[in-house]
């Protein structure tokens, strides 16, 4: 004890000296990891050193750090393996190079690679495993890891992919990520064991043959197949790869380093993968969606250069594949995202702005959902105008003319997608466009798609500009298109309304700066209900017109009124109606106004969704806007849900953890307990409390089903009433109305997927019977078989 204090007294007097050398020691010691971090991260980038010499120097560096730095080393390599999946032959020649100089760290690599492959699938991480197992694929390549036990782990995953009594979903997913390793490895393995390959790529034929593909339809951009065919994402690959095997295995596309090395590599012992089965499934596991591969060019409309690769070709998904890994891991930073795109590597061997633009349009158009917002893509697009001003602008104006070609065969939802997309591009470059090239429109029914399409792009420059403006950009013969000036229609301004009145008075009031109670008072003495809210809504929203502000703010000053009003369902429609009469030259308004009154609570969800299914809402029905309202509704109340689920799970755990940690400190000392209590972050919240949570909850849900089952219904009712009126007058049903409302309905089903999901079985059994007309039934299908 003695000794002990003796020390302390001699440390004291070389405290400040002794800290200062250890944190000296950490800080070297955090210079030389980031240093290490910064050499392998950029390794591969342009240099003016050869690439297999700047990998030999790499591999030196890191060995002689090995002992000091081994696990920072393999775990920047795994993050790479899963962050960086497009140099990816670039890390495997590195770990091959590493592994000669150092058998255990190989084999230590190999170890953490399929850990965290394991973790991967765990934890539902599907696109990091699939990128894993392409790195775990490439290494054999590099002889790091034996041909015989990678393809153990491959029949792994196929024996996934053939596992009866699971959903579609989650075999597809091992199927494809298969496939998606043979492009880097097929050709080893057709060399070592090409028996064994056969054999499992049979199996996998197999499946692909006999798996359903209800969904897609549901996911295709285009209804047909002429001129280029949609085709679903796992058939669309499994061609890929029978055209590169009939190439055998031999692609010209992946840069293979490794080659260099190969007399070097070839004497390393090899390490074997330990066993890695795929985790069971869960019924709560979400897998990875299907697809449909976006196509709209092929070679013969690339001008002379470089040739587009084939629609079969492994090239085509190579460079999609890294194009959208670019796409997705740079989207928000939109400059740098671009220059990313147009220095693609092998961009002398293909036509890269096509790929880009057709990439680009792939995920815009992306069914169910847009993966990012639609606006992050619309900027890229921009900035690789900006940089490519040669080529880049008219290969997007040549695709821009494509889709407008086939717009009448494009699906609803994309429609609006692209509505959105072509009219913010047109409002960064000037608004120009050769609109004359779409004079065609202009003697076609207004309810035609391409009609509709120049008229809704129209309305939405509109929202990005001022009326006079979108006025000034199309030609004179075009003005039967051009939007209504927006400006309220105030009805209580006619003298001899009834109301008028009234509405005279309330203003002079709200002018006069009157408190809510007596504005209420003073609109008692209209006679009935639906005009006191008429009255009311008008008035206030006019007095309010000159911008969003004004009208928020006069609907918060006067909300006590607007929930003394509309206590019903019936009276919220008035004052959505009434709100439709006012604003119905000005969309935007409407929109931002209803989701207004929605997050106040004035309206309820269900009312909006009766009011735009009402008659007086048949001539707004194929405007785009009106459905705008119908998914904002529908997105409020998903939020509402979500939140309130979040908020019980939340309680409900801290009240079991609380309990946990009361059993485990019971017999500890007071101070124990003292430490534990400052560590937790919030109090435990009381059983009532939480029931109170979970019974609102239910409350949320139960208007969620009926806000679902209000739409259907009527989505149902005036499908069927369409079909019969076709049927008894002999004429065919698929006129641009029906067309137009299905595709509405089929839009419903994909926005909102994940929520709708949870009511399939009331939905079956109440609304979408097997006596409905199969084609209503079949969107119903449809929206099922994407989670199969």
């Amino acid at each position: 004890m003695s000794f002990r204090r003796k020390r302390g007294h001699e440390d004291d007097d070389q405290e400040q000296g002794g800290f200062r050398s250890k944190k000296r020691r950490t800080n070297e010691h955090l210079e030389i990891e980031d240093r290490l971090e910064s050499l392998i991260l950029r390794v591969g980038e342009k240099s003016t050193s050869s690439l297999e010499s700047n990998l030999e120097g790499l591999a030196s560096v890191l060995e002689a750090d090995l002992s000091t730095y081994k696990s920072k080393i393999l775990k920047i390599l795994v993050e790479c393996a899963v962050k960086l999946p497009d140099k990816c032959t670039i890390y495997t020649t590195l770990i091959g190079l590493l592994n000669t100089k150092n058998y255990n760290f190989g084999g230590e690599c190999v170890e953490l690679l399929v850990k965290s492959t394991k973790d991967s699938l765990k934890a539902c991480r599907w696109s990091s495993a699939r990128y894993l197992l392409r790195f775990l694929a490439d290494l054999v390549n590099c002889h790091v890891v034996s041909a015989g036990s990678l393809l153990q782990l491959l029949d792994n995953f196929v024996d996934a992919a053939l596992e009866e009594g699971v959903p579609q979903v989650r075999r597809d997913w091992f199927a494809y990520s298969v496939l998606s390793a043979l492009p880097w490895v097929g050709r080893e393995l057709y060399e070592k064991k090409e028996s064994e390959l056969d054999r499992m790529l049979g199996s996998l034929e197999g499946y692909i043959k006999r798996r359903r593909k209800i969904h897609h339809s549901a996911l295709r951009v285009f209804l047909s197949d002429h001129p280029h065919p949609q085709e679903e994402y796992l058939d669309c690959l499994w061609h890929q790869i029978k055209r590169l095997r009939s190439d055998m295995w031999i692609e010209k596309h992946i840069i293979r380093p490794y080659l260099a090395f190969d007399s070097v590599l070839c004497e390393a012992l090899q390490h074997n993968l330990s066993g890695l089965v795929p985790p069971p499934h869960h019924p709560s596991t979400l897998y990875p969606l299907p697809t449909v591969v976006f196509r709209m060019f092929d070679y013969t409309d690339c001008p002379e250069g470089p040739i587009l690769p084939g629609q079969h070709s492994i090239e085509r998904w190579l460079i999609e594949e890294q194009l959208t890994h670019i796409l997705m891991a740079g989207f928000k930073e939109r400059k740098e995202c671009a220059a990313q795109l147009l220095s693609y590597p092998l961009k002398n061997k293909i036509p890269l702005e096509y790929i880009i633009v057709e990439v680009m349009f792939g995920q815009i158009f992306r069914l169910p959902n847009c993966p990012q917002l639609e606006i992050a893509y619309g900027s890229i697009l921009i900035e690789l105008c900006k940089l490519q001003p040669s080529t880049m602008p008219q290969v997007l104006a040549q695709a821009t003319e494509l889709l407008y070609e086939r717009i009448g065969v494009m699906n609803v939802a994309c429609f609006d997608r692209f509505v959105t997309w072509f009219s913010y591009h047109l409002s960064n470059f000037q608004f120009r466009w050769s609109w004359d090239d779409w004079d065609e429109a202009l003697t076609q029914d207004p309810e035609q798609p391409k009609a509709k399409f120049i008229r809704e792009v129209l309305l939405k420059c509109l929202r990005l500009s001022y009326h006079q403006r979108v006025t000034d950009i199309v030609p004179e013969t075009f003005s039967g298109f051009l939007p209504d000036k927006p400006a309220p229609v105030f009805k209580f301004a006619v003298e001899g309304q009834p109301g008028t009145a009234a509405s005279n008075t309330m203003i002079a009031a709200v002018k006069n700066k009157c408190n809510p109670a007596e504005l209420l008072e003073l609109l008692t003495e209209v006679e009935s209900d639906s005009l006191r809210i008429d009255v009311f809504t008008q008035s206030l929203l006019f007095l309010g017109h000159k911008s969003f502000s004004h009208s928020f703010a006069a609907i918060a000053k006067f909300h006590p009124v607007f929930k003394a009003l509309a206590d019903t369902e019936e009276a919220q429609i008035c004052v959505l109606r009434s709100t439709w009469d006012l604003w119905k030259s000005h969309q935007q308004m409407l929109v931002v106004l209803t989701d207004k009154l929605l997050k106040t609570g004035i309206v309820e969800c269900a009312a909006v969704a009766n009011w735009v299914f009402s008659k007086e809402m048949v001539q707004e029905f194929s405007k785009v806007y009106i459905w705008e309202v119908v998914n904002i509704t529908i997105r409020k109340m998903n939020k509402h849900v979500a939140k309130l689920s979040r908020e019980a799970t939340e309680a409900r755990r801290m009240i079991e953890d609380s309990e946990s940690e009361s059993s485990d400190s019971e017999g500890e000392e007071g101070g124990g307990k003292g430490r534990r209590g400052r560590n937790r972050p919030l109090e435990k919240p009381s059983e009532e409390a939480v029931e109170k949570l979970e019974e609102r909850l239910e409350a949320a849900q139960a208007d969620q089903k009926n806000l679902f089952l209000i739409i259907f219904q009527r989505f149902i009712m005036i499908l069927s009433e369409h079909l019969v009126r076709c049927d008894t007058d002999a004429v065919d049903f698929k006129s641009p109305w029906y067309l137009w409302t299905v595709g509405r309905l089929h839009q419903i089903f994909m926005l909102h997927h994940e929520q709708v999901e949870r009511y399939s079985t009331t939905l079956e059994t109440l609304l979408f019977t097997q006596d409905l007309d199969p084609n209503i039934l079949d969107v119903f299908h449809q929206f099922v078989a994407l989670r199969m």
